[in-house]
């Protein structure tokens, strides 16, 4: 997952009630030389107090030249573990990153903390990639960029072997490693080449880095980057500050609205005319919804801009760059857009959609508050998102092993919305991470209720084998519930469905409540599609001992018409770092910096975030430093920040 710039806040530590496994316990203490050096680099370039969770090890493990694999969460500070051994060992260090986007984010972070670094890349004209290739030989650049593709050109390996023979390859860190794995949800085959790095270069430490990876997926990455020796760091992927939340989808655009509208606007002040939305991501799965979800939100007073693959690139850039500098829009995309947006004030990620996985769920949410602020993910999921998803998988390219693998993984993230316990625990259960109710999701702030659905799953089940058994035939879900309500449709008259024996008895629940009922059934493999083009049902094995009276079936009841869920503030732990509001009486001192920052950010060119960001600013709110030495001592506020913008700022806390 995409590492956060350097500017970000360090996150919170993760959260005592989760317990990752460390592949190296017993590893040797660092160096205190090394580790000082470290922890120097950390506060006077990034402004950082002190290394966070395995940081410091990580840090001073690859410094010394070793490998390493690092798993942490989005928003963990995975960027500060090799962009710190960068600045300690000699010569270029060279980053494998997947997006030009991510790339130049990266290097304006690092160009605003004083590092020198460049991205070389094709959307570049020839002279700047020829200029970049000249200040690599010479060692003027201390971090280069790279697209996995550009490892496929000749020009690009013998500047590398220049490079090494110069001012050398301090090392390869390969960002979003899991592209490398065919198990992982986000499968790049340009990313096979990276294991040639080690091949040519067996001297240069390497450091692979990711978010979402299964054990499985863990293992191919090993093995693909033959990676054995690595010391694997896994860190606990568990992001407190954000609050998961699912809910029954019934109207899904008009739920979106109520969501962002209660929870998620401001009201207009001083530098606004209207009121504006917090930063937010909705991920829909086509086109067509990206498009139509976007001028629905634009006509409630919701800025919002589209994002897809059918779109220009030049619109795309546009509205990528917009929503990067802007404040107050919403960006609604389909999953071509994310991967490389290290926008640290994302405060929340819908799904109008359900996603394919846990892994691209876990990816697509974990862009949301990643500095560490609370967050939401909100989703709104039905019986058609499964059926869809079910149909698509049957139908995609592939073969038999391939669909077996998407199957699996729908299975899981449909068990994490189907869940009656913590949404929390059976997400870090699926990454191997074992922890307690989390006290901040939909299922533990406002638990859901459960029945006892043993004679409803029986009577439809039934109604589904009379139809096989003596008619050869098979329906899908909404003949079904026409059947067991009883509603005497033109269809069920001509099938003559009305003198089955199921007709009319299933009028204990109402027709959301069937859709309910047979998309947990689905999900719980008690029934299945039995065909990909017409979605008709049909019981599995499963089921014969419910249908049979020889086991009970507990399922959750939805809530119709609930268009939220779980308050945004939680009761339950959060571990997010600086997370009370700001005193009422500071918030005027925080909107100045804001609107300072802007006009900076404007006149840079960069995004807000790349001059401070929230938590940096809501730091300096809180501490209204007097002078640069209690400026410095900001988290975020390093040194060449401080040169460049401490005047100003101390200037606003004084006026104020």
């Amino acid at each position: 997952m995409t590492p956060p710039a350097p500017t970000t806040a360090q996150p919170p530590a993760p959260a005592p009630t989760a317990t990752a496994p460390h592949s190296a316990p017993t590893a040797p203490t660092p160096d205190p030389a090394l580790l000082a050096r470290a922890r120097s680099v950390l506060h006077d370039v990034f402004g950082y107090p002190d290394f966070r969770g395995d940081q410091a090890a990580i840090v001073t493990h690859v410094a010394a030249g070793d490998d390493a694999l690092v798993l942490m969460p989005t928003g963990g500070g995975k960027s500060i573990c090799y962009q710190v051994p960068a600045l300690l060992r000699p010569g270029v260090a060279v980053v494998v990153s997947p997006l030009i986007a991510l790339m130049q984010d990266q290097v304006a972070a690092l160009t605003a903390n004083g590092v020198p670094a460049a991205a070389l890349n094709s959307s570049l004209p020839p002279d700047e990639q020829r200029m970049i290739m000249q200040e690599a030989l010479a060692g003027r650049l201390k971090l280069l960029y790279l697209a996995p593709e550009r490892l496929a050109h000749t020009e690009t390996l013998d500047l590398l072997g220049r490079v090494a023979t110069g001012p050398g390859l301090a090392l390869f860190a390969i960002d979003e490693a899991h592209c490398v794995s065919q198990w992982g949800h986000d499968f790049r085959p340009d990313y096979l080449r990276l294991g040639a790095l080690h091949e040519r270069w067996p001297g240069v430490p390497r450091i692979a880095l990711t978010a979402t990876a299964t054990v499985q997926t863990r293992e191919e990455i090993v093995q693909r980057l033959g990676l054995q020796g690595a010391r694997r760091f896994v860190s606990s992927f568990d992001r407190p500050n954000i609050q998961y939340r699912i809910v029954e989808k019934h109207r899904p655009i008009e739920q979106l609205v109520s969501f962002i509208t209660a929870e998620h606007m401001h009201p207009a002040d001083t530098s606004t005319t209207a009121p504006r939305p917090d930063a937010g991501i909705v991920y829909c799965l086509s086109r067509a919804g990206v498009e139509r979800t976007a001028a629905a939100l634009n006509d409630h007073g919701i800025p919002a801009l589209p994002y897809h693959a059918g779109l220009p690139a030049e619109t795309r850039q546009c509205n990528q760059a917009r929503f990067l500098r802007e404040d107050g829009l919403v960006m609604v995309a389909t999953i071509a857009f994310g991967m490389g947006i290290d926008k640290p004030d994302v405060r929340f990620v819908a799904h109008l959609d359900l996603p394919a996985s846990i892994e691209g769920y876990y990816q697509e949410t974990g862009r949301a508050g990643r500095d560490g602020l609370p967050a939401t993910a909100w989703m709104a999921y039905g019986l058609e998102d499964v059926v869809r998803r079910r149909q698509m998988i049957e139908r995609g390219a592939g073969d038999a092993a391939h669909r077996e693998v998407q199957r699996r993984q729908l299975d899981a993230m449909l068990a994490l919305c189907e869940t009656l316990d913590c949404r929390r625990v059976r997400l870090l259960a699926h990454f191997g991470e074992v922890s307690e109710p989390c006290g901040n999701c939909d299922t533990c702030l406002d638990p859901p209720e459960r029945f006892d659905a043993t004679i409803p799953a029986q009577k439809l089940m039934s109604t589904i084998v009379r139809l096989e058994r003596d008619r050869h035939q098979r329906y899908g879900a909404g003949h079904l519930i026409d059947i067991l309500l009883g509603h005497e449709t033109d269809r069920v008259r001509q099938q003559g469905h009305d003198t089955l024996s199921t007709f009319g008895i299933g009028g204990e629940l109402s027709t959301a409540q069937w859709r309910a009922v047979i998309r947990q059934l689905l999900a719980l493999g008690y029934l299945r599609i039995a065909s990909d083009r017409y979605a008709v049902l049909t019981i599995t094995e499963a089921a014969v001992p419910v249908l049979r009276g020889e086991r009970t079936l507990e399922l959750r009841r939805d809530v119709i018409g609930r268009a939220g869920g779980a308050s945004r503030h939680p009761t339950g732990r959060r571990g997010a770092q600086d997370a009370e509001p700001l005193p009422e009486a500071l918030e005027p001192l925080y909107q100045r910096l804001r609107s300072w920052r802007t006009a900076q950010a404007k006149e840079q060119g960069v995004p807000a975030y790349i001059v401070f960001n929230d938590a940096t600013l809501r730091g300096i709110t809180r501490s209204q430093p007097h002078s640069t030495a209690e400026l410095a001592e900001v988290s975020g506020v390093g040194r060449a920040k401080l040169e460049a913008y401490g005047e100003a700022v101390l200037e606003i806390v004084a006026d104020f």
